[in-house]
């Protein structure tokens, strides 16, 4: 009789999952080392936490990793724009910080496939939301700043976040993505985006999940704590995939 394997939960299940992954390419790109408990800690979402015992969650380290971060950004746009005023280098800086900047510089880097997420996250593409991207960025900044303090963290920062500082503008906090793929749709003379969004959860903790599709091809999908945000969201991944059809 063949006994069957107990399902692995806590540090086993946590050891394995992160094992399963070869994180050189993701040291490299960051152009650091981190200790392994310390790389497993900022990979950990919550959800993964959560589904084995308890865990600790990468949520501290992402509270680190955002001023880490905001300061980084905020200084090197001080030097490079001596004569613009705070307004617009402030609006700069939200620009560059914001989820979808983070989570841009996070699929540059390839984040998602090291990205520790439980079952439910799995199933719902988590490693492709910009929320998770975006907090997982933070979390590894955190990391860095622990381990090797700040002026690396800083390095690190500037290093991932080149492009974007030299490139930024004062045009706001949010791009509207809406707007944007439409625009797009429309240069490829293809017929308007269409959204269908749903709700979960008590109501004054509901999570919005919004599909974008196009001639009935599903193009996005989007997670928000707000239809519009989870639309936006679900635009910003059409447009990409549009963009990736055209290259």
């Amino acid at each position: 009789m063949t006994r069957r394997k107990s399902r692995l939960t806590g540090e086993e299940a946590l050891n394995e999952a992160f094992d399963s992954v070869d994180h050189v390419p993701l040291l490299e790109s960051l152009g650091v080392e981190l200790d392994r408990d310390l790389l497993i800690l900022a990979l950990t979402h919550r959800s993964f936490a959560n589904e084995n015992g308890t865990l600790p969650n990468n949520e501290r380290l992402e509270f680190l990793g955002d001023a880490v971060l905001g300061l980084s950004v905020a200084n090197k746009l001080y030097e490079l724009h001596p004569s613009r005023p705070e307004s617009d280098i402030s609006k700069m800086r939200a620009s560059i910080v914001s989820r979808y900047g983070l989570a841009d510089v996070a699929r540059e880097i390839d984040l998602g496939k090291f990205i520790l997420l439980g079952k439910g996250e799995l199933l719902t593409e988590g490693r492709g939301k910009d929320s998770i991207l975006a907090d997982t960025t933070e979390a590894l900044l955190g990391a860095v700043f622990r381990q090797h303090g700040f002026e690396t963290a800083r390095g690190v920062v500037l290093r991932l976040f080149a492009d974007k500082l030299a490139h930024a503008t004062a045009r706001g906090i949010h791009q509207d993505w809406k707007t944007t793929l439409q625009e797009e749709l429309a240069h490829r003379k293809r017929p308007m985006a269409e959204y269908v969004a749903s709700s979960e959860g008590p109501d004054h903790d509901q999570v919005f999940t919004a599909l974008a599709t196009v001639e009935g091809e599903e193009m996005g999908r989007g997670v928000g704590p707000n239809k519009k945000l989870a639309e936006q969201e679900a635009a910003h991944q059409a447009y990409r995939k549009l963009r990736e059809k055209r290259a």
